[in-house]
């Protein structure tokens, strides 16, 4: 593995990391509660996904 020769300059090493900024996640209304809930994973609120309930599913699984 080859190693630099030089330090980095710092405007080098920012001008790099510019890019690394942290976006928002972004959100949809559930269409069963119309909570704010991620895309493609069960509603946090009523735990609903595609027209099926998992709410019971994950109490279920939890209660072992």
């Amino acid at each position: 593995m080859a190693l630099p020769k030089y330090k980095t300059s710092r405007a080098n090493t920012h001008t790099r990391r510019s890019a690394w900024k942290a976006s928002a996640v972004q959100t949809i209304n559930c269409p069963n509660c119309g909570a704010p809930a991620l895309a493609h994973v069960a509603c946090p609120n009523c735990g609903s996904y595609r027209g099926r309930v998992y709410r019971e599913a994950i109490r279920s699984a939890h209660t072992k």
